[in-house]
C-alpha cells in the first residue's frame, strides 16, 4: 500500500517543521515555476528561485526560514496565498493551500 503523501512529506511519520517548510517549496516550485516557463531553465536555478521566494516569504513575515515554527508557516502560508492571487486560480490556490494546511495541523 501506497504512503498518503504531501510534496514528500509521509503523513505515516512524525512531521516537523522543517518538513513542512520543505513541502512548501516544492508546492511552489510545482505550481508556480515548472508550469510558469520557469520550468524551462535549469531546474537548479528554477528551484534557488522558488526557495528565494519562500525565504523572502519568512522574512516578509517575521519568521526564521532556518528555524520555522508552526506559527510562523501559518503566515508564509497566507503570504504566499496572496502572493499566487497575482498568478493562478483561486480554487488551484485553495487545494494547494489546504494540502500544505494538512500537514500544518500534524504539527505539535
Amino acid at each position: 500500500m501506497l504512503e498518503d503523501c504531501i510534496y514528500g512529506v509521509s503523513l505515516n511519520n512524525t512531521i516537523t517543521p522543517l518538513m513542512v517548510r520543505d513541502a512548501i517549496v516544492e508546492c511552489f516550485y510545482s505550481a508556480h515555476c515548472a508550469d510558469s516557463g520557469l520550468g524551462d531553465e535549469d531546474p537548479k536555478s528554477v528551484k534557488k528561485y522558488c526557495t528565494d521566494l519562500i525565504i523572502n516569504a519568512f522574512v516578509k513575515t517575521g519568521g526564521d526560514y532556518n528555524n520555522p515554527t508552526k506559527d510562523s508557516i501559518f503566515q508564509v502560508l497566507n503570504e504566499l496565498e496572496t502572493f499566487s492571487k497575482n498568478f493562478r486560480n483561486p480554487k488551484i490556490i485553495k487545494d494547494h493551500y489546504n494540502q500544505i494546511m494538512r500537514l500544518v495541523e500534524l504539527l505539535p
